[in-house]
């Protein structure tokens, strides 16, 4: 039995959605075929529908009831299926059959194509790495590092193993881990996680967690059993089959029992069969998603709107989501006779040639032509080096500064601004220190007003980020944002959102880096920024916001209550329709053709219905 289930699976699966689109279109001919009698055939047109479009519903339905006993509502359609062929209503059963294989259709097209996070994941974990054995460099597959191995990383190669460097310094991208775009400067000493990436200098380091124990191998996991925690949400007209279809077999009984009209019998079952109730959530659904497509949101998850609407917190990530995600020159500040300008102008001809993030940016924000430099040298982990107009220019941290006085009344100047989670760059000329820079990852124009508009819906943020403290609550009081976490791991962003979860709250989180991954699927909804946002990110979401104009996420929640009600509205409407239809049917004024057509035009108002959400705003 087992064997003839799994083939008749196998054939029901056969083409996909294409074929379940050729039998609809098939299906809705020969039923016009049929009504209209517009081709002369040996048989009623309407068989065609029946057995394109019905008879995958019915042995869909015998192997739920077969494997697990599973009544849905595709039962009590097999019922009406089979008790109006048996009556020969022909065209009542195919228009049936057509309706409901509509419904489902609609319900798969709002389902999300397969998602393909974990194997982006995999692919960012090295496959060799360069071990040091015997004073010879081998390069061996990654899973056969062993603790203890020193492992030897060139610049921009991805570390394979976590460990600790034990000679070189670098720059390490840790985006991956931390989803802060900055490097961070590494020494002798200094830990290094598995999937960032070494960008600058060539180091050793000794391997201490490997395989399964590495960071990336970790993130996988915690991928990986968040989304099985994710429960779906099963269809309304699923969760009630079960008491549809007694009340439907006990009138239809009932009614046959006591007037000895199969027809009527028959009737009840036709016009019981659930249509508009199966196509009261996914064409609110659709209607929905279309909706949030024109605000520039990419709906992935097909009940990702209907978990939404529950929503009462929403944890964002930092940077790149309530941020732009990229260094800014917030200030120029002298402490010398040479003016901020001039300051501005020597420290971004000296940094032209870095390809560090910070001198970059510097070159970016300052967007006047620079003066060609010569004797360009960069310091790993503390600066840049480099003539300028003649004059040698120093431009980096506090490092790069030795031999340079740095009087109190700077250092508690710019004291102030890292406190604030800001980075400095002291520029010296000729020895001498002239000014600082100050750069900062800067809020996104629309984030407070964004903010104060989920507050009027009654959801609350949390920021959840990577970042230090002091950079975390100094942007969380800009947007009025009162509950942070900062320096979170992708760990500890799973592991607040579950408490949250735990404690009865429906958490929506919002993030873009490869490190919100786990997070995203853990919540209850995740959102990915699309437009900055990491693929694996996205993948990882159920919505994804293309052009990142967080500005439109309360348009989304509210939307998605708003279909809520929409939904709600069709089901009731659905519901009275049928009983309505039923009573008409017990007393005989109600034929199983009439009674077809009757439940039918209710499924065409509830389609209306939900057509009105495509252009919905809340005013």
């Amino acid at each position: 039995m087992e064997n003839i289930i799994g083939k008749v699976e196998e054939f029901m699966e056969l083409g996909g959605k294409k074929k379940d689109i050729v039998f609809l279109v098939l299906g809705g001919l020969s039923l016009m075929i049929s009504v209209f009698d517009l081709v002369p055939l040996p048989f009623d047109a309407a068989w065609i529908a029946i057995i394109l479009c019905g008879v995958p519903i019915v042995l869909e339905a015998i192997i739920g009831l077969i494997t697990s006993f599973d009544i849905k509502a595709d039962v009590l359609v097999s019922l009406a299926l089979i008790a109006s062929v048996f009556i020969g209503e022909d065209f009542a059963a195919g228009e049936v059959a057509f309706i409901m294989q509509l419904g489902s259709l609609l319900e798969d097209l709002t389902v999300a194509k397969a998602r393909a996070g974990i194997e982006k994941l995999v692919r960012l974990t090295p496959q060799t790495a360069r071990v040091i054995m015997n004073g010879e460099e081998k390069i061996i597959p990654a899973e056969q590092i062993k603790v203890g191995d020193i492992i030897r990383v060139l610049p921009g190669e991805t570390i394979a193993v976590d460990g600790v460097i034990i000679s070189g310094q670098t720059s390490v991208n840790q985006a991956v881990m931390t989803g802060e775009s900055l490097p961070v400067d590494k020494i002798v000493g200094d830990e290094v996680f598995s999937g960032t990436v070494n960008q600058f200098g060539a180091f050793e380091m000794k391997a201490i967690k490997v395989g399964e124990d590495s960071s990336i191998q970790r993130m996988i996991k915690l991928v990986q059993s968040a989304d099985a925690d994710k429960a779906k949400i099963v269809g309304l007209a699923d969760r009630w089959a079960t008491w549809i279809v007694v009340i439907a077999l006990t009138a239809a009984g009932l009614t046959w029992a006591f007037t000895d009209e199969i027809i009527r019998a028959v009737t009840i079952l036709v016009v019981f069969c659930p249509c508009a109730l199966v196509l009261a959530t996914p064409t609110a659904i659709m209607a929905a998603i279309g909706n949030a497509t024109k605000h520039g949101f990419l709906v992935r998850e097909g009940d990702a709107l209907e978990r939404l609407a529950k929503v009462s917190k929403i944890t964002f990530d930092k940077t790149g989501t309530l941020t732009y995600g990229t260094p800014k020159v917030t200030a120029v500040k002298s402490v010398s006779a040479y003016s901020e300008d001039e300051i501005y102008s020597y420290a971004a001809s000296a940094e032209h040639m870095s390809e560090h993030p910070i001198g970059k940016a510097i070159v970016r924000c300052y967007g006047q032509k620079t003066v060609a430099c010569k004797d360009f040298k960069m310091s790993l982990g503390e600066g840049v080096t480099a003539t300028v107009n003649g004059k040698v220019v120093k431009a980096g941290n506090l490092k790069l500064m030795e031999g340079v006085t740095i009087s109190k009344e700077l250092a508690n100047a710019a004291g102030k601004y890292l406190n604030e989670g800001s980075t400095i760059t002291y520029v010296v000329i000729d020895d001498v220190l002239a000014g600082y820079i100050v750069l900062s990852d800067t809020v996104r124009e629309e984030s407070k007003d964004m903010i104060a508009a989920l507050g009027k819906i009654d959801v609350h943020p949390v920021l959840l980020t990577g970042d230090n403290k002091n950079a975390a609550e100094t942007i969380a009081s800009q947007l009025g944002i009162s509950e942070v976490y900062a320096n979170c791991l992708p760990e500890d962003k799973l592991n607040y959102i579950g408490k949250y979860q735990d404690g009865g709250y429906s958490v929506c989180m919002i993030g873009d880096g490869i490190n919100d991954a786990p997070a995203l699927k853990k919540a209850y909804v995740g959102i990915a920024m699309g437009g900055v946002g990491s693929d694996i990110a996205v993948d990882a979401a159920d919505i994804a916001l293309v052009n990142d104009e967080i500005k439109e996420l309360p348009h989304l929640l509210s939307l998605s209550k708003r279909m809520m009600t929409t939904i709600k509205v069709n089901l009731s409407f659905s519901l009275g329709l049928n009983f309505l239809a039923i009573a008409l049917a017990i007393t005989g004024l109600l034929g199983p053709v009439t009674g077809a057509l009757v439940h039918n035009t209710g499924s065409i108002l509830v389609i209306i219905n939900s057509a009105l959400l495509l252009n919905w705003k809340k005013k």
